[in-house]
């Protein structure tokens, strides 16, 4: 279980949350940090968003950080280089310790505006908004990109992610992030971890976090060892699932594989994350945002459609206790719930 840094940012071990967009809020970052996260990422952000945040509570919300979160970082995402400049350093007053740039997105309607993983296929573009992010924010703030292994299986593709690698990390780039799919992809077939071992070994001692399948800490042990990249950047396998980053802790220190977590467990998290959430986003919007939530703890308990079920009609916080009084009141041993994987979260 080997440390790193991102720049000048120490990281405790190599285990890290992936920004996911509609998801890693404050509440599901400080859950992933109490349950190990080295580090962990901000939802993608648009740059235009970002400038003109304004004083709006709830787009405020977005960019909130807690004392003890710390390091965390920014995920920007936009099309226009002359726009990434000034959201990186309205991140950097916001107090995110690290700024990384979004070429991964796979999503249509990002591709479609010359976002995300669009811009993987034009490198010039994508090495000026790395240029002008790493002008804009100070010297101490690491600058770091997350990529997919090109827009297709071409040679062309291929070519133009190199030119984008190794021109990022000769304009200031920390670290790089690969997800071992291509945008052409999406989420569909296996993530090429043979990939992200060509690119660890390209890359030697700069720093590559790999990405891609990571639905368990087997999955996560494993992709260290057989990648040899720094670090593993956990995405949607985290969703409603934070003691990922315990288990693989547990099986890097050399122990014996985790259980899942005890329906009381689950019962804990699920109110924690509910509280904070509400002292985020005010009971009835908290309410909204915990349902996406609360299907994917769902996975976890034995009876999971019925609890999946019962917590989508949740709208406030009465309701929530009801469906925990209801299913969480008998503890119990948990379920497997890493063989369920969830297609529905967007730009990890």
């Amino acid at each position: 279980m080997t440390p790193f840094s991102i720049g000048g940012v120490p990281l405790a071990s190599p285990v890290v949350q992936a920004a996911l967009s509609g998801y890693s809020d404050l509440p599901m970052r400080l859950l992933a940090r109490q349950h190990g996260a080295a580090y962990t990422l901000c939802e993608v952000l648009l740059d235009t968003f970002v400038v003109v945040i304004g004083t709006n509570k709830r787009n405020l919300a977005r960019i909130a950080i807690a004392d003890n979160e710390h390091p965390v970082g920014g995920q920007l995402m936009g099309a226009n280089p002359d726009d990434f400049a000034p959201a990186a350093r309205r991140l950097v007053a916001a107090g995110f310790d690290v700024i990384d740039i979004n070429f991964g997105c796979p999503v249509k309607k990002v591709l479609g505006r010359c976002r995300g993983g669009y811009l993987l296929s034009v490198p010039e573009t994508a090495l000026e908004i790395v240029s002008r992010v790493r002008e804009a924010v100070p010297a101490h703030v690491p600058v770091t990109l997350k990529m997919r292994r090109g827009i297709d299986d071409s040679q062309a593709s291929a070519d133009k992610f190199w030119t984008i690698f190794d021109g990022a990390f000769d304009r200031g780039a920390a670290a790089i992030t690969v997800h071992g799919r291509s945008v052409q992809q999406k989420y569909v077939g296996p993530s090429s971890w043979d990939f992200l071992a060509a690119v660890k070994r390209h890359a030697g001692d700069r720093i590559v976090i790999g990405s891609g399948d990571l639905f368990s800490a087997e999955a996560c042990v494993a992709m260290l060892h057989r990648t040899g990249v720094d670090g593993v950047s956990i995405a949607r396998g985290a969703i409603g699932n934070p003691w990922i980053f315990g288990q693989t802790l547990a099986l890097l220190a050399g122990g014996p594989p985790l259980e899942p977590p005890t329906i009381h467990a689950q019962r804990d998290v699920l109110r924690e994350h509910f509280r904070l959430a509400e002292a985020l986003h005010g009971e009835d919007l908290a309410g909204r945002t915990m349902r996406k939530f609360a299907i994917k703890y769902a996975r976890l308990h034995p009876e999971p459609l019925a609890v999946r079920d019962a917590f989508i009609a949740v709208k406030v916080n009465a309701d929530w206790q009801q469906v925990l009084e209801r299913f969480y009141r008998e503890d119990g041993p948990g379920r497997d719930a890493s063989a369920d994987v969830d297609e529905t979260a967007e730009c990890a």
